[in-house]
């Protein structure tokens, strides 16, 4: 009597069960490190801008402060973005003839605002007070990164609920003295206040409830 399957079927069978059995976990298992990448974080991704700004010149070989462009970082929720006379307040007199200024000109005589495009883009349903951080010694190379050394500017960080919450619980590592708040390159020296002080200082007292971020 002749056999209908072969002695390999059975092993066919068991592989196609396991692949059917392994393949929905491969997925999980890929989507978790998709999720997880720069990629879907939009992080170390330069973004372009329609006048082009080299924060490698601006704030480190010229050290300008972040709050001469960003101003109201520590009046609001927003840093804010640099007007056209903020741009003009030096350009009007050095690199007047510059054709990377040209966007600049047009701005300003067309009288509208430069359209910069967002590089920390937060979810509509994330609530951030940029002024209560600086108000509290978080400095903005914790959340932005060495801008200092980007000739454009890129997501350094994840801005994850996770890693927002890693800061909220344990906040002492990221403080640092006011007067140092924008400094780039500032490291804790022999003298400084500690990180328990600061936080003494600063009355630093992070929330972990939801309707901290979620108003």
């Amino acid at each position: 009597m002749a056999w209908i399957f072969t002695r390999r079927a059975n092993t066919v069978a068991r592989v196609a069960a396991a692949g059917l059995l392994g393949t929905p976990v491969l997925v999980v298992f890929l989507l978790w490190l998709y999720a997880w990448s720069p990629l879907a974080q939009n992080m170390r991704y330069p973004v372009p801008q329609p006048v082009q700004f080299d924060h490698r010149h601006h704030a480190g070989d010229e050290a300008i402060d972040c709050r001469y462009c960003h101003s109201t970082v520590e009046v609001s929720s927003s840093a804010g973005y640099p007007s056209v006379s903020t741009c003009l307040n030096c350009h009007s007199q050095i690199w007047t003839q510059s054709p990377l200024l040209e966007p600049v000109r047009q701005y300003y005589f067309a009288d509208r605002p430069i359209p910069w495009n967002r590089v920390h883009n937060l979810p509509d349903f994330v609530y951030f007070n940029h002024s209560i951080h600086v108000a509290k010694g978080v400095g903005c190379v914790t959340c932005h990164g060495r801008v200092d050394l980007m000739p454009a500017v890129m997501q350094a960080q994840p801005l994850s609920m996770g890693w927002c919450l890693e800061c909220h619980r344990d906040p002492a590592p990221h403080l640092r003295p006011l007067e140092a708040i924008t400094s780039m390159r500032w490291r804790p020296r022999p003298g400084d206040p500690a990180a328990e002080e600061l936080a003494r200082r600063y009355d630093v007292h992070p929330r972990t409830n939801c309707t901290t971020c979620h108003r």
